[in-house]
């Protein structure tokens, strides 16, 4: 009986962790600003891009949709929030939903990617 408890202690406690981590992780679609005609084989988009942004704490996944021109975040919220990830969005010199593209970030940019 005493292994039956114990047994339905631990079931219990992995059940409540587990949902208390998945209430950290969001998603959120960020609106961009995308000119350059060939982002997945661009250095300064594309597979940069993603890569650069996975760098910043608590971003998990990052996808780029060049057609409609939006950025697919999945964070942690516990160790970053939007504007943490808008921010670093305009820091690669994109627009990022209402925040400008940062001036030294855009000047980094390729000229295929600079309006």
């Amino acid at each position: 009986m005493k292994y039956f408890i114990a047994l339905a202690f631990m079931l219990f406690s992995m059940t409540a962790s587990f949902a208390q981590q998945t209430k950290k992780t969001q998603k959120a679609i960020i609106k961009t600003t995308i000119t350059c005609d060939h982002c997945k084989e661009c250095e300064t988009c594309g597979q940069l891009f993603e890569k650069t942004l996975l760098r910043e704490k608590g971003i998990q996944m990052v996808t780029l949709n060049v057609e409609e021109m939006t950025i697919e975040v999945i964070f942690n919220s516990k160790k970053t929030d939007l504007t943490a990830i808008r921010n670093a969005i305009s820091n690669l010199g994109y627009d990022a939903d209402g925040v400008k593209a940062s001036p030294e970030g855009y000047e980094k940019l390729d000229g295929c990617c600079k309006v």
